[in-house]
């Protein structure tokens, strides 16, 4: 089969190779799925890299997130079991977290639901309780991340603020449903926010990116607001002054959706069950930037790690339907 391996760490665009392998063998509670669609998520960077939590040894295939096809023809959402992961025609997936794709969403929409959307409502759900009426700040809110927490958001009935980098990912937030967008190349973020709240601050803030960005939004949150850290796009791993949490009564909550696997497996299925009846009423769709041919996934990673995307890049195997 055709899969992309990695022998070293380095840049995804460097340190790639697509290669002719032998398709994986399953170890025990694994199953061996055919790739439809492999969604590119930012910690493929990472792994390529050699940064990430989870470090598999090498050579291995990165691709963390797919939708694929079961030996009887099911289409599911998994999370491959690395070192063999999605960015080939076949991967390993733990047979236990299978989770059904949803009859609404084609491949390249399921394989990115999965993660980013798990996480964003964990995070704006179980972790910081958005109520209704309640504003939402989100950093990168047009990128893969961000437009999920985005879409969650406004289906929780938030208002919801969007910071963005430039005029053409301004109009995809807006387009996203965002209610006030801000340019943070072109704009004060704290004073803008400030002055769409009234004042009072965001009561819940997303943030993926880190560094500026979550400074920002310990100046910008809400008396008893709530900021969820994500992940830190921006390279930079923010080192809060917790005595400013006092100042407005605010939380710094943590969210690392892969600890529910392994902590409360039973929440999954059940997010995944709420996160599919949203997706039938149309009110969650996965923005896909673009359907990527197998030929270009290094390009894709690195593109991610760069963060030069707009909504999320999805890899497709050879022949696959776009």
């Amino acid at each position: 089969m055709q899969a992309w391996r990695v022998y070293e760490n380095g840049e995804p665009r460097a340190v790639m190779r697509r290669e002719e392998v032998a398709p994986p063998t399953p170890g025990d509670g694994q199953v061996l799925l055919k790739v439809r669609a492999a969604n590119v998520n930012f910690p493929d960077a990472l792994l390529c890299r050699g940064h990430y939590q989870v470090r598999p040894p090498l050579p291995f295939t990165p691709g963390v997130e797919v939708c694929a096809e079961t030996e009887d023809g099911r289409r599911v959402l998994t999370t491959a079991a690395l070192p063999h992961g999605g960015f080939a025609e076949y991967l390993l997936a733990d047979a236990a977290g299978l989770l059904p794709a949803p009859d609404s969403l084609d491949d390249a929409e399921a394989a990115a639901l999965h993660i980013g959307y798990q996480t964003g409502w964990f995070g704006l759900h179980r972790r910081a309780a958005l109520q209704e009426g309640e504003t939402l700040l989100v950093h990168a809110a047009a990128g893969g991340v961000g437009s999920a927490a985005v879409q969650l958001g406004k289906a929780a009935g938030a208002t919801v603020i969007g910071v963005v980098g430039g005029p053409a990912k301004a109009a995809v937030a807006r387009a996203l449903g965002c209610d006030v967008v801000i340019d943070r190349r072109s704009e004060d973020v704290v004073a803008a926010v400030k002055a769409a709240t009234g004042g009072r601050g965001a009561d819940v803030i997303y943030d993926p990116v880190g560094g500026e960005a979550y400074q920002q939004s310990a100046k910008c949150v809400a008396f008893e607001g709530r900021i969820v850290v994500v992940g830190f796009a921006s390279g930079t791993v923010p080192t809060p002054a917790l005595n400013h949490a006092l100042v407005k009564n605010y939380s710094v909550l943590g969210l690392h959706w892969g600890l529910y696997a392994a902590k409360d497996p039973a929440s999954i299925g059940r997010c995944h069950e709420t996160l599919t009846a949203l997706a039938a009423k149309g009110l969650i769709k996965p923005l896909i930037g673009e359907r990527v041919p197998f030929a270009g996934a290094a390009d894709a990673v690195q593109r991610v790690a760069d963060g030069t995307t707009t909504g999320r890049l999805v890899v497709l195997p050879e022949g696959a339907r776009a």
